[in-house]
């Protein structure tokens, strides 16, 4: 699973200053964890 998880992540120093985001996204990772941690739904949705 953790595999899975890996080949979704990219970085690129052109997209979001070179961040961890999403592939095909512009969404960083760390502002989707912390979505997912705060548990609120309806800002996760938004994205």
């Amino acid at each position: 699973m953790a595999q899975a998880i890996l080949k979704r992540i990219t970085i690129d120093p052109d997209i979001c200053h070179g961040k961890p985001t999403i592939r095909g996204f512009r969404y960083p990772v760390d502002n989707m964890l912390e979505l997912m941690a705060s548990r609120d739904e309806s800002n996760f949705y938004r994205y």
